[in-house]
């Protein structure tokens, strides 16, 4: 997707890359897995290298019936029963929101590339999860809470980004669904079939 491409980072083997698209620098980097690492590498970005807009992308579960595989959700908030939030800014609620700025600049910019979107709440696992194993947490989501799909990053990354004064949301490409497991993405298929996702949070983050 980029050109003229550099490596900016290869601590603890979190590649980071900066090149050119479509005329503008973009830098794309990696968190690990879960939102400790996340926090880490969101929290230094903002802090340390002065990054004011951070799109997360990745795939997630679906936990509502109508997303079907391949499916892409804007996160305009995120749920968790995790202490993360509570350990870095005292807050004991359970949902924080994703930025409404950058939200906008994605809605936008979908409707002009015609790739569907759908925004809402995701939640946050402290697990790789299968819905079957977090049920007992999902249970406890108050019921006007329609989460669409799990992963286990977002709200760790818009507790940072709130706690700084910064921007962050997050899309989530559906890669398995307990409504249609025959559907399930392979772990080769997370990696490279899910372009749109991708060039849509290309295509935003130039506009910041």
């Amino acid at each position: 997707y980029l050109t003229d491409v550099s490596c900016f980072n290869t601590v603890r083997n979190m590649s980071g890359f900066t090149g050119i698209y479509n005329g503008c620098r973009v830098s794309v980097m990696g968190s690990g897995m879960g939102m400790p690492s996340m926090g880490i590498y969101s929290y230094e970005l903002y802090k340390f290298y002065n990054v004011k807009n951070i799109i997360r992308i990745g795939s997630a579960g679906a936990l509502s019936k109508d997303l079907n595989i391949k499916d892409i959700v804007l996160a305009s908030s995120a749920y968790s029963d995790s202490n993360f939030r509570y350990a870095l800014t005292k807050s004991k609620s359970k949902k924080i929101s994703s930025s409404n700025s950058l939200n906008q600049t994605i809605i936008n910019t979908s409707k002009e590339l015609g790739i569907n979107i759908t925004k809402g709440t995701i939640y946050t696992s402290e697990i790789f999860d299968v819905y079957e194993s977090i049920s007992h947490l999902l249970d406890k989501v108050p019921k006007n809470i329609n989460l669409l799909a799990s992963e286990m990053e977002a709200f760790g990354i818009f507790t940072v980004a709130n706690f700084l004064n910064k921007e962050a949301t997050c899309l989530v490409s559906i890669s398995d669904s307990p409504y249609k497991r025959s559907e399930d993405l392979s772990p080769k298929e997370r990696q490279t079939a899910l372009d749109n996702m991708i060039i849509l949070a290309l295509e935003s983050i130039i506009k910041r």
